[in-house]
């Protein structure tokens, strides 16, 4: 199963987008607080319709509480100030794939610490939009 992770997502449009993708893919969506909006946000409930109920969604008071209790045996910071390319790592089941908040991605620390990848995108651009990225 594949594990979709955000840490501190902002925007509740993304994350409901991307609850609605995790339930159509059958991966795990796991969301590490703070979040930049209400869990009730109705932004969050029109963009994931009504696939709230047919997603696995787990909630973490922080990132140590998402280590701790989901226990990742794989987990691939997604950052656009990485070099290895997504294309370039030899994927398996269970793989957890950790992106960060829309306006400021991931802190350097985790960048440290955990493999890291990269989406391609034209020199000069900063971002991709987090759902379009996770999907």
């Amino acid at each position: 199963m594949l594990n979709l992770v955000l840490f501190e997502p902002e925007i509740p449009n993304n994350t409901g987008s991307l609850i609605r993708l995790s339930a159509n893919m059958g991966a795990s969506l796991h969301l590490i607080k703070p979040f930049g909006f209400e869990i009730t946000d109705k932004r969050l409930r029109r963009a994931g319709l009504d696939y709230k109920e047919l997603a696995q969604v787990y909630e973490y008071e922080n990132f140590e509480d998402y280590l701790a209790t989901a226990k990742p045996d794989r987990l691939f910071a997604v950052s656009s100030k990485v070099s290895t390319g997504y294309a370039d790592v030899n994927y398996q089941s269970g793989d957890s794939f950790l992106f960060g908040p829309e306006t400021r991605g991931l802190p350097q620390e985790i960048l440290d610490q955990y493999p890291g990848i990269t989406l391609p995108m034209q020199a000069g651009s900063r971002s991709l939009n987090l759902s379009n990225c996770v999907s």
